[in-house]
């Protein structure tokens, strides 16, 4: 069993039924990323050149021929020179400026036919109007995610692809915030279906799942 296998249990997540309000039980503080604003684009790039670097393997014979290049897993873009100008007028409203890097993994086969990886690039700059909240003890913080592929590109000496590729870029407006918010109070956890039989653990059957915490009045 799971929350969503041969479960019947109301106190799970999923779709609601009937009147959303019946079930709550208590007002819930909780530390959470507030995101106020958000806005993606999609472009084509074009003749984006990309030094390559950090050759796996290493010394590959000249020239290559290139296959694609795609984000490194694991290393999210960086924001840098950003700048966010508020509107005359409009005071919760800036146009927000900055400079995106995204690491790349360039792949490519060697003329003797070696299929191999080099790291790379793309660093573009960026502008849009965005809902940014004034300040406060909470920070603001300009998230971004971006996305690039790209299956087009030519050689050229020394080590460098120029390419055409899909960029999609996410821009958040965030805040670590403290929200109240209703709550239903603590799921049901079922047990897993691949249990063990017979009690293994002394003692752990009246321990709760969740800490509990009674406000005296």
């Amino acid at each position: 069993m799971s929350f969503y296998i041969n479960n019947t249990n109301p106190n799970r997540p999923g779709p609601m039924t009937g009147n959303p309000v019946n079930g709550i039980c208590e007002k819930v503080l909780i530390e959470t990323t507030k995101v106020f604003d958000a806005c993606v684009s999609q472009t084509t790039e074009t003749g984006i050149v990309l030094p390559l670097t950090g050759f796996n393997p290493a010394n590959p014979a000249l020239p290559l021929t290139y296959i694609s290049a795609q984000n490194q897993i694991g290393n999210p873009p960086t924001v840098s020179d950003l700048v966010i100008d508020r509107i005359e007028g409009s005071p919760n409203y800036a146009n927000v400026s900055m400079t995106i890097t995204v690491p790349l993994t360039v792949t490519y086969r060697d003329a003797n036919g070696v299929l191999g990886t080099a790291s790379s690039s793309i660093t573009v700059q960026k502008c849009s109007m965005l809902f940014v909240p004034q300040p406060s003890l909470s920070p603001v913080d300009i998230k971004v995610n971006a996305l690039f592929s790209s299956q087009i590109g030519t050689f050229t000496p020394e080590n460098i692809f120029t390419v055409t590729g899909c960029l999609q870029i996410l821009i958040k407006v965030t805040a670590v915030v403290d929200l109240l918010i209703p709550s239903y109070g603590y799921p049901v956890v079922p047990p897993c279906q691949a249990c063990q039989s017979g009690n293994v653990c002394p003692g752990f059957d009246d321990l709760p799942l969740y800490p509990t915490a009674t406000i005296s009045r």
